[in-house]
């Protein structure tokens, strides 16, 4: 079965979704994110959906429930990459996919990860390569 990696960057996962997200996908993903949210104790989900073209209802509402969940299991998501042509389908299907914090690209969504989980500072300074211990 087709699988959608799931790669540690400190305290946050990244899952980068390169393959047509096909419902069965979109469900072993979810199941696989929490149970890597577990494993790893992360505190921040980065979703990066660059590479989806069309989003149906089905998908939408996986995004939005792994946010829930995520938050659940004390981790924030964060959706970065979305075409325009998804967000305006996003809008017309009426999904808000509420809980779901959006981004342009990976390096604003670490940013925006960062100030919203304090575990993640450590991160953000490692992007920005500040050691921390300049004024």
């Amino acid at each position: 079965m087709e699988r959608v990696p799931i790669l540690r960057i400190g305290d946050v996962l990244l899952v980068s979704i390169q393959v047509d997200l096909q419902d069965h996908i979109a469900v072993q993903l979810q199941d696989d994110l929490s149970q890597r949210i577990v494993e790893t104790g992360a505190k921040g989900v980065l979703i990066d959906i660059s590479a989806l073209e069309i989003v149906d209802s089905f998908v939408g509402r996986m995004i939005s429930t792994t946010a829930a969940v995520s938050r659940v299991l004390d981790a924030e998501t964060v959706v970065v990459g979305m075409q325009p042509a998804v967000a305006i389908t996003l809008v017309e299907l009426g999904l808000t996919l509420d809980g779901v914090l959006t981004a342009l690209d990976v390096d604003r969504g670490l940013r925006l990860l960062a100030s919203r989980t304090s575990g993640s500072a450590l991160l953000l300074r490692e992007v920005e390569g500040d050691d921390g211990a300049g004024g």
